[in-house]
């Protein structure tokens, strides 16, 4: 069984395990060597459905805020742009939205679950550009290796590991913003170590948000037994302290978009992060694998956040504090029985100790965060959930390949109202089933034709709604997806991929656990083309883009305020996504590369009532000078045209009846920054 992936630089073709055809459905952008061992059994490319993967290549010479702003190269991702301290944003998509309010995307870190308690995921911005191997999205719902909030599909980021190298990234550009990446490999006699720092700080593009971060992790595998075992240790820590600017109404984002208003002058975010996990690859016979992880996740967020100046409530201004830890683990065994059959299953758990306190407090410009008016929040609680599956890899004829697979998942937990001391249990969701099917028929070399179809699930895991403390029965909400694609080459060097897709769900809830804040949307339909192509035009010139045009609709549920939201577009999600790219090799010393990416516009309000918004187009552009094999330097433009955009909500939570209206955050404008590169 090969146990590694390769791909060529810019290519969307993937040699996967086992002989399979390289056109079947996955896509790759830049060049993508794996040296990290696969996660799970089977590689996330033999899912059949759409995979895209992004090598370290692509992301090595960005600069960015946040890791999840280099999601934004990849097809189909949407990037919601909070840009307010720690809380920064995240990507999403299968119109999913980043709202927080629909978490629908499992995050996984060198195959580690690494999402918070409620889907969100902070965790990602534990990796910077340094340290990234590869990024691989799976898109669907028919991959069986994940359950809990792996409604849409699912983000892992693989990280470098093994190697002979040493090397450091020096940057500093607009907003005062500095920052230092350093990374280190040595490998001897089959023991490895990977070493990575990383110290950023930044004025930020508004006024009052200043940053800080910095962000160690340390890699330690051993390689014995004739290559058949690879076991290791990983170690990450994080810090992020953030002041936040606020949001803004229109009238103020007419004024001055780079303001901070009076009211936000004493928020600001402090937040911890820790990850720990162990690794073990071991080949049983020549035809079974086993992998097998453990892991510990810990994060505490200190946050004190002001949305509005309404003086007639202290619901504006409030102190939010988590503080999780989870732990779990995950193993899988897969057998080879022959080239017509491969069999792979895994089981998981984990365990959640979770708790969050929310004060609030009473007017003041700037608030006063010293002493708490009230408090809405004061709960300890844990969730449980054990997950098992099964699938199949059938091979009936030459061009065929059929997948049949089925998850179960089962949660356990209650929560202690330290106030009264009133314990409740999590609602009995009971075993949930999720069966799956794929087949793939390859009609060349060049062409393949894939279809799916899954069930996947949404459940409460956090907030008061989550536990029986009402008569209100949140079922779990079943989402089930089909898709059909294409994948082709158009020419050489030249590869593309079409596909359609549906994802409907049962019972669907937006709910915010940070503020209390869910809604029954009910039914809803989701549903999508997506395009991509990719081609090396020339030895010197390659060229990508991709086009995803998506709706998401409630079409059966509930009312707000006496009013039917059946035919409504879920908040918050665009119409549409695109990006592309251009790379010119001016010479062996000199490459230029021009990007660009457009959002639709998207309604703010479960009744679709108060207008659209949030459509951009925005383009980046890069030049490198190569001086030496050991040194280069990089210069970035981001947002050339100085783009005005921002992200915009509907506060309907804190004004007074009649009062309310959108918020924004608005996006940073033209910016440039100059990187020297040096390997030792």
């Amino acid at each position: 069984m090969k146990r590694y992936l390769v791909a060529t630089a810019s290519s969307t073709v993937v040699l996967l395990s086992g002989g399979l055809h390289a056109q079947e459905s996955t896509a790759v952008l830049g060049t993508v060597v794996i040296t990290a061992p696969k996660e799970g059994g089977l590689p996330a490319s033999s899912i059949l459905t759409s995979v895209d993967v992004m090598g370290g290549d692509i992301v090595e010479d960005k600069n960015v805020m946040n890791s999840w702003e280099l999601m934004g190269q990849m097809p189909g991702i949407q990037l919601t742009e909070f840009r307010l301290g720690a809380e920064s944003g995240k990507p999403s998509f299968r119109a999913f939205n980043g709202e927080g309010y629909i978490n629908g995307i499992k995050l996984l870190i060198d195959g580690v679950p690494s999402n918070v308690n409620s889907g969100n995921l902070r965790y990602m911005d534990l990796i910077f550009p340094n340290e990234i191997d590869y990024v691989e999205v799976v898109r669907g719902t028919n991959d069986p290796r994940y359950g809990l909030h792996n409604i849409g599909g699912s983000i892992n980021m693989a990280t470098k590991q093994g190697g002979n190298y040493s090397d450091a990234r020096l940057s500093y550009g607009s907003f005062n913003t500095s920052e230092l990446q350093a990374g280190l490999g040595k490998e001897v006699d089959g023991f490895s170590q990977n070493y990575s720092f990383v110290s950023q700080q930044s004025d930020g593009h508004r006024s009052h948000s200043d940053s800080e971060k910095y962000s160690f992790s340390g890699k330690w595998f051993y390689r014995g037994d004739g290559g058949r075992l690879k076991t290791g240790l990983i170690a990450r820590l994080y810090k992020h302290d953030a002041q936040e600017a606020g949001y803004l109404t229109a009238t103020q984002l007419r004024a001055d978009r780079s303001q901070s208003p009076s009211k936000n002058s004493n928020d600001d975010d402090h937040r911890e992060m820790s990850q720990i996990s162990g690794h073990l690859d071991y080949e049983l016979a020549s035809n079974l694998m086993l992998t097998a992880k453990i892991y510990a996740n810990s994060i505490e967020d200190d946050r004190h956040v002001t949305y509005t100046s309404n003086s007639a409530s202290t619901l504006p201004r409030q102190r939010r504090f988590w503080d999780e830890k989870h732990q779990g683990m995950l193993s899988t065994l897969t057998w080879q029985h022959s080239n017509l059959l491969t069999l792979d299953g895994g089981v998981n758990y984990e365990q959640q100790d979770n708790k969050y306190r929310r004060y609030r407090y009473a007017y003041a410009d700037p608030t006063n965060f010293s002493t708490p008016a009230s408090t809405s929040n004061n709960e300890d609680y844990t969730v449980e959930n054990l997950g098992a599956y099964i699938q199949a890899i059938i091979r009936p004829a030459k061009n065929w390949k059929v997948i049949p697979a089925y998850r179960v998942d089962k949660f356990d937990g209650n929560t202690t109202y330290n106030s009264t001391g009133v314990t409740y249990a999590l609602r009995d969701y009971g075993w949930i089933s999720q069966p799956k099917l794929s087949l793939v028929y390859s009609v060349s070399p060049f062409t393949s034709v894939y279809a799916n179809w899954g069930r996947t699930f949404q459940i409460l895991t956090g907030g008061t709604t989550a536990y029986q403390t009402s008569a209100t029965n949140y079922r779990p909400s079943i989402n089930t997806g089909q898709e059909v694609g294409m994948k082709f080459k158009v020419g050489t060097g030249s590869d593309a991929r079409i596909a359609l897709w549906q994802q409907d769900a049962t019972d669907e809830v937006a709910n915010l656990p940070s503020a209390d804040a869910t809604q029954n949307l009910g039914e809803t339909r989701r549903r999508g083309v997506d395009l991509q192509f990719s081609s090396q035009v020339t030895k010197t010139v390659k060229i990508w883009a991709s086009h995803s045009i998506q709706e998401a609709k409630i079409v059966g549920g509930y009312a707000v305020s006496g009013s039917s939201l059946v035919g409504k577009e879920v908040f918050s999600t665009p119409r549409y996504i695109s990006n592309a790219g251009m790379e010119f090799k001016g010479s062996e010393k000199v490459r230029f590369g021009l990007s660009a990416r457009a959002q639709g516009t998207y309604y703010i309000d479960d009744l679709n009532a108060q207008g659209k918004f949030g459509e951009y187009l925005l383009f980046d552009g890069s030049v490198r000078y190569k001086y030496s094999n050991s040194v280069s330097v990089d210069f970035q433009v981001k947002n050339i045209l100085d783009e005005k955009y921002e992200y915009v909500w509907y506060d309907n939570f804190f004004w007074p009846a009649g009062s309310y209206q959108p918020m924004y955050s608005p996006g940073p404008g033209r910016a440039a920054y100059l990187a020297l590169n040096m390997k030792f």
